[in-house]
């Protein structure tokens, strides 16, 4: 387990996953162990949304590449690159073509064996200072490779009834949990805000989009996403793609105490 502190904020980190962050001992992040979902947070890579329905076949330029929900960046161990008082970067590599087993198989999922026909790095950087928690992801890989890219966190709930904010609306916990499994899109949004027991604001870059989900009253996952799945049938997930046309692309989300 791995310490970020700087002033009155701590970050805790174990192998890459964000699995606590506090201001003066207010802890906003979903613990392991809670009601809603197993992890606190994860990454959404080379697709974001599921893909049974399409045989978990995706079309690439390359072919079909083999992918469960959400892509199989989150099959791989994050390396500790390097770290300080306040900073942490880790990365993960995946050589072009490698079959990676599917942890869901065969339990929750018919595909035991995942690959992707192109080769890529992806980086995850934490930073602790007065902008609060600056989450960066860096993608490296070949030149017009496909992708989309989405940050799954979830957060604590403390009050009975929290809000989910933007400049144009506000958003009941009750209509995340209406829409349930499928999750609650904010479109073309970059800054968001959680209205709890102490407030947070999500600042990204890069992402352009959020998703909304929970199953349960006591956590919230906000999700910044370059594309909304369910706004493509499987069979042409391809159609969110983004392109990597230069030697990386960097995608950020600041979380903000208020």
């Amino acid at each position: 387990m791995l310490k970020l502190a700087y002033n009155n904020q701590e970050v805790l980190i174990d192998q890459g996953e964000l699995v606590s962050y506090k201001v003066d001992d207010h802890e906003f992040i979903h613990q392991k162990g809670q009601p809603g979902w197993r992890n606190s947070d994860t990454e959404m890579f080379p697709i974001i949304g599921p893909t049974a329905e399409a045989g978990f076949r995706v079309h690439v330029p390359r072919g079909n590449a083999i992918l469960d929900q959400h892509g199989l960046l989150r099959e791989l161990d994050y390396d500790l690159l390097e770290n300080s008082d306040s900073e942490a970067r880790y990365r993960k590599n995946y050589p072009r073509g490698t079959v990676v087993m599917n942890s869901k198989f065969p339990e929750k999922s018919t595909a035991q064996r995942l690959i992707w026909p192109f080769e890529f790095q992806f980086e995850k950087h934490f930073s602790l200072g007065d902008h609060g928690l600056k989450i960066s992801f860096i993608v490296n890989g070949e030149r017009d490779m496909p992708f989309m890219l989405g940050y799954h966190p979830a957060f604590q709930i403390q009050l009975d009834k929290p809000t989910i904010e933007t400049d144009e609306q506000v958003i009941s916990l009750q209509e995340v949990l209406d829409v349930g499994s499928k999750a609650l899109e904010v479109a073309d949004c970059n800054e968001i805000i959680l209205k709890d027991q102490r407030d947070l604001k999500l600042k990204t870059e890069g992402f352009g989009h959020f998703m909304l989900w929970t199953e349960v009253p006591n956590m919230v996952c906000i999700e910044p996403i370059t594309f909304y799945p369910y706004a493509a049938d499987q069979s042409n997930l391809h159609e969110g793609f983004m392109h990597l046309d230069t030697d990386q692309k960097v995608f950020t989300v600041n979380l903000v105490p208020l």
